[in-house]
């Protein structure tokens, strides 16, 4: 049997109490007695047992890093991975999906996603009803493990950053009450539940756990960075916005290393990736759903509820692609009211565009990925714009090989919590016509387990689905090896329509020729003539085709010729190409080589 010892805590200023245990150790467990019971620690490392359970003493010094040389990861240059560990794997844990590493690495990553790992209740969940900020979820295995897959993903090159959610906490195991009532206020209404006191009587120490929180991941953890969930929903009109503190400690937190800080903002507010000196928030990027609503419409013609104002366009995307949030001040239709806010001076690589992310493919009647929903040609095409495009490219698990896996809304609650959140999801689906018009008996139960395991990825499908692999592959490296795309930014580019479903961007570069991207949605599209001044090839040179979506090896079938003096333009349907703009002289040979 256990021993179990009970010790006094000091009373100190400020509503803290303190103790010094000379006895504690590692793996030693505890609680807090307060006047209404023992409760976990609220900023416990470890919880072994799930939110409900005692806390953990866990030393950090223990695990010996090996990535000091490690610089961390800046704003330019990045291709993210957005992971939820439990279903990027069959074992679900940390330790099998390290071994994933090297091939995403081949495959042209740059940085992890994790979406959020805060110990919450239940055997499996997204993850954004954490409870204990300071604790990885015990479901992927221990705060070491975790360590270790930080560490050898630097080894092979990827930077790795947490999705993190401080707008609320779950209701299930937030036992952050029974210490002070200061940490929510009823000042503000979330729409996740009661708001965090962040300016409300008694918010220093609320400011001080979630600053600490955002150092914390930083420091112990390594990590290169957060991506801040819903950050519409952190309310605080204090002096200095707490998201600003947050971002300005964790890269104090870095110490030499660089930090990427992203934020998730429905209103689309632009002022968060400005700097504290223009009055903006200090953070390095935001996620654009403007983008990936075109995609959506473009590829799959659904253009109801919160795809409601955007068609799918060649004007939206070579928007989207110059000055990212497509509605900054315009009114929208969908809200009633206007949406967004100037962000004309940000730039491209600002923003990070996608078209799947956790919400969005679940967001539907079945889970289903994106390429399932549209044409093949089609998708492979916006495929190209996506990771060719100047913004910031983002793929969920599992899209680089078009995953035949749903990703669902999974959860595992109390019954009765199980059935609010079973009725709320079906309520929030039910904005879409046609999901409405379905039997609620086709949406998969969150609280189910086989829901979760249905959306677990089949990774031998990298080889079973190597069209599709080999598309990613390919982009992603023409995307990092080409002297112009690599380094493609506002000042460098420009675009322009050229039919119905049919647009051009065109990167410019004095030294290494220009490039053009060629993306058709629709049907086969003749130019001639091609009164449009960036179809021009620079003076002395031509135009060469590079690559194209519809080259066999990517499942397509073949490409014919794009550009002819006899015939002109040709812009061949469902497809991208890209040309490069060659010297009268070189071959297709030496052009290759250069690239």
């Amino acid at each position: 049997m256990t021993e179990v010892s009970r010790i006094e805590l000091t009373a100190e200023s400020g509503g803290y109490y303190s103790a010094f245990i000379g006895t504690a150790r590692a793996g030693q467990c505890y609680r807090y007695e307060v006047e209404t019971g023992a409760f976990p620690d609220p900023s416990s490392r470890f919880q072994p047992d799930g939110p409900h359970g005692p806390s953990q003493i866990v030393d950090p010094s223990a695990y010996r890093w090996s990535d000091h040389s490690w610089k961390g990861v800046g704003r330019m240059g990045q291709v993210i991975y957005e992971m939820h560990v439990g279903t990027f794997t069959e074992e679900g844990t940390w330790r099998a999906a390290e071994t994933q590493l090297v091939a995403l690495a081949e495959l042209g990553i740059t940085l992890i996603e994790l979406m959020p790992i805060a110990d919450f209740p239940g055997r499996f969940g997204w993850g954004y009803d954490g409870v204990n900020l300071f604790a990885p979820t015990r479901l992927y295995g221990g705060p070491h493990d975790l360590r270790h897959f930080v560490d050898h993903a630097h080894a092979v090159g990827i930077g790795v950053i947490l999705d993190v959610v401080y707008n609320h906490l779950g209701p299930d195991g937030n036992y952050l009450r029974q210490f002070s009532t200061a940490y929510f206020t009823d000042r503000y209404i979330n729409e996740w539940g009661d708001a965090i006191n962040f300016d409300d009587e008694g918010c220093g120490p609320v400011r001080e756990l979630f600053v600490a929180n955002a150092e914390f991941w930083i420091r112990e953890y390594h990590l290169d960075g957060l991506r801040l969930d819903a950050t519409q929903q952190v309310f605080d009109a204090s002096a200095e916005h707490i998201l600003t503190v947050m971002a300005r400690q964790a890269r104090a937190a870095a110490g030499q290393r660089q930090i990427f800080v992203v934020a998730e903002n429905e209103p689309q507010h632009a002022w968060l990736v400005r700097s504290p000196e223009s009055g903006g928030y200090g953070l390095d990027a935001m996620w654009n759903d403007d983008f990936h609503h075109s995609a959506i419409v473009a590829l799959t013609g659904r253009n109801e509820a919160y795809y409601t104002d955007h068609h799918g366009s060649p004007q939206e995307f070579i928007s989207a692609c110059k000055y990212g949030f497509l509605y900054q001040g315009q009114r929208y239709r969908w809200q009633k009211n206007r949406r967004g806010s100037a962000a004309l001076d940000i730039k491209p690589n600002q923003w990070v565009c996608f078209i799947e992310n956790h919400d969005q493919v679940a967001n539907s009647l079945w889970g289903k990925r994106l390429h399932q929903l549209s044409g093949p040609g089609q998708y492979r095409a916006m495929t190209a714009l996506l990771l060719l495009g100047p913004a910031t490219p983002m793929l969920f698990q599992g899209q680089e090989f078009a995953a035949s896996s749903p990703f669902l809304y999974f959860g595992e609650h109390t019954p009765e919590l199980a059935h609010f959140i079973a009725e709320g999801r079906a309520k929030f689906l039910a904005q879409f016509p046609s999901i409405a018009s379905s039997s609620a008996e086709l949406l998969s139960s969150p609280e189910k387990e086989s829901t979760f395991l249905k959306s677990k990825l089949k990774l031998s499908e990298r080889e079973e689905h190597h069209e599709a692999y080999a598309l990613h592959r390919d982009l992603l490296r023409l995307r990092r090896t080409d002297p112009v795309m690599r380094g493609a930014s506002a000042e460098r580019f420009d675009g322009a329509v050229l039919g119905a479903q049919a647009f051009l961007l065109r990167f410019f570069s004095a030294v290494h020729g220009d490039r053009l991207l060629l993306v058709n949605f629709g049907s086969g599209l003749r130019l001639d003539p091609a009164p449009e001044p960036l179809l021009a090839p620079c003076e002395n040179r031509s135009w060469a085709l590079h690559w194209s979506s519809e080259e066999p090896r990517y499942g397509g079938s073949g490409t014919p010729c794009v550009e002819s003096e006899a015939e002109g333009w040709y812009i061949p349907g469902h497809s991208a190409v890209f040309l490069i703009c060659q010297t009268l002289t070189e071959s297709p040979h030496e052009l290759d080589s250069k690239t």
